[in-house]
């Protein structure tokens, strides 16, 4: 496979956006359709159309490596506890097989069945009986009538804002540990005070929202590394409902919506942008996601963009939590500047930790290192390539960028090669795609104010 725009430090990448378009191209003349759907809470089910070779024609491996990567893809963008195969029974067997206990795909089946409170199944289907959208974006935010609160939970801060009217009256950062505390009342009681402590600066509340990191259904705590040292028997009993409980000693009618914090940076973007179809990505210690569709409304997928692969080379890289390979945590995150570091000759203290790695190669970036802007380039290049295949899902007329990967000179690099790789490998693409880097202080500003403006007033 040759890519118009090279991946300098990683000539093996093979970009799953380009494998998408040989193989709809191969299968053009003679192909065989098939559909993926993923099923979820409340029903919601989203689909994935195309095509492969015909069962029985001699790429019947080649068939399911491909569907395979579309599979996992679909289910971390969307989320679902069933997957739905119409099409082929051949690949959709082996897709069975994949998502079984203690098989290739065991991480994300019982993440998934952690998540949706559900047994996770693989469904077959003659393509007559193909599973159609059905799908119920929520219109959450851009709300900003009455008194509100926003409160968006870091892992080494919380803020909390009093918004009356859309303005923020009262904004407040506190540190905090949540990471490293296994008392779930100490997170408790340092959401409840800093939500009370902005509801003193208004004449009444009517509403809270919350941005947090974390997987959020139905304004329940699924899964959260806020959390990750509370026992499993401390989570179920006091963490899932935990923001419900607060909202309830703010008072008891007080409407409240929680909302994964990458879906709130999103949603920020839109109403600066005062546009929709935004798609963004922060790339930090991991690589987090949010959208906002073209009605200007939070889907209610999971966006775990770190977890959808975005590189079909089977020798790339694997990710240690989930065991999978060609995810986008190592490529738009810390860990993807640090793998690449050895291959543009920069030696990085091994008993560092990845943060202080980071800070070395953006030093060398400052001061205008050679071999530190290939590792720029490079990422930009599979960034560019990542964003053609995101759009396989979403449909896109702005990305915002993020995190600290992005920040200096090194994020203009990145931004300029994704932008080289749109114009010359994905022209239809660059014509109404966006990319963006918000400033920091309006960022800030702009999350409290969007989560804040989540609930709906009745």
């Amino acid at each position: 496979m040759k890519l118009k725009v090279n991946a300098v430090l990683d000539p093996l990448f093979t970009p799953l956006s380009l494998v998408c378009r040989e193989m709809r191209e191969n299968t053009k003349e003679n192909g065989q359709d098939i559909i993926i759907g993923c099923q979820r809470n409340k029903g919601y089910i989203t689909t994935y159309k195309t095509r492969i070779y015909p069962d029985g024609t001699g790429h019947d491996d080649e068939n399911f490596g491909f569907v395979e990567r579309m599979v996992k893809a679909l289910l971390w963008v969307v989320g679902g506890y069933k997957i739905i195969i119409a099409g082929s029974s051949l690949i959709g067997n082996k897709i069975k097989e994949a998502y079984s206990d203690k098989a290739l795909r065991d991480f994300d089946l019982h993440f998934m069945e952690r998540v949706y409170e559900n047994k996770f199944e693989v469904e077959l289907r003659d393509i007559k009986d193909a599973p159609e959208n059905y799908e119920s974006p929520s219109p959450v935010g851009r709300h900003l009538d009455g008194c509100r609160i926003g409160f968006d939970a870091g892992g080494s801060d919380r803020k909390v804002s009093a918004v009356i009217d859309g303005e923020a009256v009262f904004s407040e950062e506190v540190v905090w540990f949540p990471k490293t505390n296994s008392d779930p009342n100490y997170h408790y009681q340092g959401i409840l005070e800093a939500m009370k402590t902005a509801a003193s600066y208004m004449p009444r509340v009517d509403g809270i929202g919350v941005s947090s990191a974390g997987v959020y259904i139905d304004n329940r705590i699924m899964v959260a590394s806020l959390f990750l040292k509370v026992s499993d028997e401390d989570f179920d009993k006091h963490v899932k409902n935990m923001y419900i409980d607060i909202a309830k000693e703010i008072g008891e009618n007080v409407p409240i919506e929680v909302a994964n914090d990458g879906d709130v940076t999103a949603l920020a973007g839109a109403m600066e942008l005062n546009d929709v179809d935004v798609l963004g990505v922060a790339m930090g210690t991991s690589e987090a996601g949010g959208y906002v569709d073209n009605q200007g409304n939070i889907t209610g997928w999971l966006n775990e963009l770190a977890f959808v692969p975005v590189d079909y080379n089977k020798d790339a890289m694997v990710d240690e939590w989930s065991g999978d390979y060609g995810c986008g945590v190592k490529y738009f995150s810390q860990d993807g500047v640090i793998k690449l570091a050895p291959a543009a000759g920069i030696k990085l203290d091994e008993d560092a930790s990845p943060a202080e790695k980071l800070k070395v190669v953006q030093r060398l970036m400052s001061e205008g290192d050679e071999r530190a802007a290939k590792i720029y380039e490079t990422i930009g290049v599979y960034f560019g390539y990542a964003i053609a295949f995101y759009a396989e899902f979403y449909k896109i007329k702005h990305v915002l960028i993020m995190g600290r990967v992005t920040s200096g000179e090194g994020g203009v690099i990145l931004i300029k090669k994704a932008q080289e790789v749109l114009d010359v490998e994905f022209p239809e693409l660059s014509k109404h795609i966006k990319l963006n880097i918000p400033d920091e202080a309006s960022r800030r500003v702009g999350q409290s104010v969007a989560a804040a403006s989540l609930p709906k007033i009745d």
